[in-house]
C-alpha cells in the first residue's frame, strides 16, 4: 500500500453526489456529519483529482450507477485489487451494498478479472483490508467486516498471501460510526505507517514494531479531521486532508514528500478521506 501507483479508481461526486437536492435527500441516512454543499464538494474534488493526475498516469472512473449511493464516491470499500485479479467485496453498510455489482460491471468493460467475491452472510469493506507488504494482509474484525467474511476472503486469497493477521477492532463509538482498520493506519513506506494507537490492539501494534514500521503518531484532534487517513502515492510521498498540521510536520520530519487538499465536504463530512476516495488499480 506504499508502493508507486500506476493506475487508480475514482468516482467524481458528479456521478456519485449527483445533486444538492439529491444531497439534501440522502445524507442523515447515510450517517453524514452534516449535509455536504454539492459545488464546494466538485470543486474540492477537482483540486484533489489536479493532485493525483500529476503522479498517477492512469486514473480511472466508475461511472454514475442507480445502485449506488452518495457513499460511492469512497470507491476503495467495494473491491480490493490482488495480483491474480479483483476480489468483490461486501460492504456491512447496508446502502453500500449494491456498489460491488457495479464495479464488476465496470471492470468487466475493462477488461480486468475478477478472482472471487465474498458472498451470502459474508461481510467485508476495503477500509479493514490491509496490504502490509506483497504476501501479508491484515484484515480487521469490526462492525463492517465479520467472521464469515473474513474466512471468505482467506480462502480468496490463500494462493497470493503467505501471512493472513486477523485484527478485532474496538467498539469505538460504536456501530453507526466508520471505524475501518485503516482509520487507524495508513503505511507511508515499507518501514513508516501513520497511526492512531488509542483505537489499535496491543499486539498488532507490536507486530508492526517488531516488524521494523516507526510509527508517527497523530494527535487526538487530528484523528478526527482524518489525519490518519493518508494515500501513499509511492513511497514517502502522500496525500493527506489539509488542517493536520503536526501530523504533516511529523511526515516531513521523516522525508515525505506531503501534497494537501481541502477535503471539507467530500471527506470530513463523509469520514472518509483520500484512501477512501480511491482505489489503486496497480501499484509497484
Amino acid at each position: 500500500m506504499y508502493g508507486t501507483i500506476e493506475s487508480i479508481m475514482m468516482k467524481h461526486p458528479k456521478d456519485a453526489f449527483i445533486s444538492q437536492d439529491h444531497l439534501n435527500r440522502h445524507w442523515r441516512e447515510y450517517n453524514y456529519v452534516t449535509c455536504p454543499d454539492y459545488d464546494e464538494a466538485v470543486r474540492e474534488y477537482e483540486q484533489f483529482e489536479a493532485i493525483l493526475k500529476q503522479h498517477v498516469p492512469d486514473v480511472r472512473y466508475l461511472p454514475a450507477d442507480e445502485r449506488t449511493g452518495i457513499d460511492s464516491i469512497y470507491a476503495h470499500d467495494s473491491v480490493k485489487i490482488t495480483e491474480k485479479g479483483a476480489i468483490l467485496l461486501h460492504p456491512g453498510k447496508k446502502l453500500r451494498q449494491g456498489e460491488p455489482e457495479a464495479v464488476r460491471d465496470y471492470f468487466t468493460s475493462i477488461g480486468i478479472p475478477i478472482l472471487g467475491e465474498i458472498q451470502g452472510e459474508g461481510l467485508v469493506e476495503g477500509g479493514d483490508v490491509v496490504w502490509m507488504d506483497e504476501r501479508t494482509v491484515a484484515v480487521a474484525r469490526g462492525y463492517r467486516t465479520n467472521d464469515e467474511g473474513i474466512r471468505q476472503l482467506r480462502e480468496l486469497t490463500a494462493d497470493v498471501v503467505d501471512e493472513f493477521i486477523v485484527v478485532p477492532l474496538p467498539h469505538g463509538n460504536g456501530p453507526d460510526e466508520c471505524l475501518h482498520l485503516m482509520s487507524v493506519i495508513s503505511y507511508v513506506d515499507k518501514d513508516l505507517a501513520v497511526v492512531y494507537s488509542k483505537l489499535m490492539p496491543i499486539f498488532f501494534r507490536e507486530l508492526l514494531i517488531q516488524r521494523g514500521v516507526k510509527l508517527i503518531e497523530v494527535p487526538d484532534d487530528e484523528y478526527d479531521n482524518l489525519g490518519c487517513n493518508v494515500l501513499a502515492i509511492g513511497p514517502r510521498k502522500v496525500v493527506v486532508p489539509a488542517g493536520n498540521p503536526v501530523t504533516i510536520r511529523l511526515l516531513e520530519q521523516e522525508g515525505v514528500e506531503v501534497l494537501e487538499y481541502k477535503g471539507t465536504e467530500i471527506s470530513y463530512k463523509g469520514t472518509g478521506g483520500p484512501t477512501c476516495l480511491t482505489s489503486p488499480l496497480a501499484r509497484r
